[in-house]
């Protein structure tokens, strides 16, 4: 029989063990971290570009974290699935989302999403930027973005421009320069970059907005002519190339991105460390030279500023959405 004073303590410090035992053990996990696996979820296809920047930033953090960092592609549904599936996991830093410009106009693409875009995820850190490239087949008069405008005002239904996808950076990018520069060019879809720009160097489409990695080396070779850059400022990697706003549609900007996402709810302080792993893995040499293959530029900014950047980038898509009449069927 206990004593009665320790009967009376008895229930008090059970509580205490109970919710000492929880704080460390809380606390022990974050201080741990990561002490296993870390995933990072691209919602895309193995070997595009979204997948070899995200192979290249799990590399260089796995060697600031001191742990494996793998990839697992998850593609499908223009990204729903992959993303869902991040959305849905536990919080706890061990399953991350590279995230696109995917996620800033799939709100406005589809009416009915299965998670939301701010509620169910955390911003870990903005990676990086990217632009999309105007090229045009080598033989096409055009030889500057003003003669493009000229042409598709002189004959309105006789241009047409190849995408990569509905709601891609490269029709999206299309239909903000038809707005702003107030002519009519007729999408044409593919289901890839690949196959656009076989047909833009065979006469059958007139220009594309695509992205570096699919146009640099054709550029290069001769076999496409560039026009100009989609981003607001000129690239450090085609210095000689005009911004369409330079070239003739003022205040036009296009641009393509990378984020890294978390879990909502996952813990500040694990938010914490990814963020900064990834500020060093951008500052790498693999980086750089991706910065040039694939026309990035570096940004690896802090949590809140990868949310505001996003929020940004939903509203202005938008309305370029809505004011087109995109939708995803």
């Amino acid at each position: 029989m206990l004593p009665e004073r320790s009967a009376k303590t008895a229930p008090f410090l059970l509580a205490l063990a109970v919710l000492s035992l929880t704080a460390f053990s809380t606390d022990d996990a974050s201080a741990l971290y990561p002490d296993r696996i870390v995933r990072i979820v691209v919602p895309f296809a193995p070997g595009g570009g979204t997948d070899v920047i995200a192979r290249t930033l799990a590399q260089e953090m796995a060697k600031d974290l001191g742990a494996t960092v793998i990839i697992e592609n998850k593609p499908g549904a223009g990204t729903i699935i992959g993303t869902q599936a991040v959305a849905t996991s536990e919080p706890d830093g061990y399953t991350l989302l590279m995230g696109t410009f995917a996620n800033a106009v799939n709100p406005s693409l589809n009416a009915k999403l299965p998670y939301d875009p701010h509620r169910d995820f955390a911003p870990v850190a903005l990676i990086a930027r990217s632009f999309n490239i105007v090229v045009v087949n080598p033989k096409s008069p055009f030889q500057s973005i003003a003669d493009l405008i000229a042409a598709a005002k002189a004959d309105p239904d006789k241009l047409s421009y190849g995408t990569f996808g509905t709601g891609t950076s490269a029709h999206l990018a299309g239909e903000l320069f038809k707005d702003m520069a107030k002519v009519n060019l007729t999408m044409v879809p593919y289901k890839g970059a690949a196959p656009g720009i076989t047909d833009l160097i065979g006469g059958q489409i007139q220009v594309m907005f695509t992205t570096v990695a699919s146009a640099a080396s054709l550029i290069a070779g001769g076999q496409l002519r560039a026009l100009a850059v989609t981003s607001a400022e000129r690239s450090p990697a085609f210095p000689q190339l005009p911004t369409v706003a330079e070239a003739g549609v003022p205040g036009y900007a296009a641009e393509s991105w990378y984020g890294l996402f978390a879990p909502a709810r996952t813990p500040a302080d694990v938010i914490d460390r990814l963020n900064k792993s990834a500020a060093l893995a951008v500052q790498s040499e693999a980086f750089k030279r991706l910065g040039v293959n694939e026309g990035l530029v570096m940004v690896a900014r802090p949590p809140q500023e990868l949310d505001r950047y996003v929020r940004g980038e939903e509203e202005r898509w938008r309305k370029v959405i809505q004011d087109a009449g995109i939708k995803i069927e």
